[in-house]
């Protein structure tokens, strides 16, 4: 069975991806569990599994959230109610925890998004309560970030698994782990990916573009001139 984690769709605010187009990719690349974690909600993925119901229950979806710690960005999988942003880290994992869901940290290092990655330290805070972490991610454009979050991964001695990170439908099915366990609940889902093995594909930089675009329409869709007047000052300042 082919398992992917941490995938966006249109109801995170840098995706403009459609369930459709998420379902005909993971069908034709053979996905079977997917794990969809928007940013700071939960509403995606509870949609997006009423639409694979809808449809037979071919792809399982997995109900998570990218949730914005007061120090970077935890994963909660298998979520009931979405987490509030902001909190500490160790909070937000607490939070987590109390709905019987999965922690999991996403790219535990990486320059390029260096105000969401999840503090080394936190990390090291949290150990004894994080289930996984990403030794690669889909979206690192270059490989000693992974090469990187794979020695943080071994360092505090925590299970390895590969995210996705997708946000258009050319990165969906492409970073995912084959699993032998079905992983229908946390216990089953901790089993498999200490067992998995672990598909990893080089980054399509193209896609980091597109990104920006769907963060640019909803911006501008919403209103919010002033904040996407600040994005594009921030980017000629550099």
């Amino acid at each position: 069975m082919r398992l992917e984690i941490h995938v966006h769709t249109k109801f995170s605010h840098d995706s403009l991806l459609s369930f459709g187009a998420l379902y005909a990719r993971c069908r034709r690349r053979g996905i079977d569990y997917i794990a969809v974690t928007e940013h700071n909600n939960i509403a995606g993925a509870a949609e997006f599994q009423k639409y694979c119901r809808e449809r037979g229950d071919k792809i399982k979806v997995i109900v998570g959230e990218e949730i914005m710690t007061s120090r970077g960005e935890v994963i909660g999988l298998f979520l009931k109610s979405p987490i509030e942003p902001m909190m500490p880290p160790g909070e937000t994992i607490d939070a987590i925890k109390a709905q019987g869901g999965i922690v999991y940290v996403p790219h535990p290092y990486d320059e390029k998004r260096a105000k969401t990655v999840l503090s080394e330290d936190a990390v090291k805070e949290n150990a004894h309560k994080i289930d996984c972490i990403e030794c690669h991610n889909g979206r690192n454009v270059r490989g000693e970030f992974s090469e990187k979050q794979n020695s943080i991964a071994e360092k505090y001695g925590l299970t390895k698994v590969v995210g996705s990170d997708a946000h258009t439908a050319f990165e969906a099915g492409r970073n995912y782990m084959n699993v032998k366990i079905a992983p229908d609940s946390p216990a089953a889902f901790i089993e498999a990916v200490r067992g998995a093995e672990l598909v990893k594909k080089p980054c399509l930089r193209f896609c980091h573009h597109i990104t920006r675009a769907a963060r640019a329409v909803k911006l501008l869709a919403g209103g919010n001139y002033h904040e996407l007047y600040g994005i594009i000052r921030r980017k000629l300042g550099k």
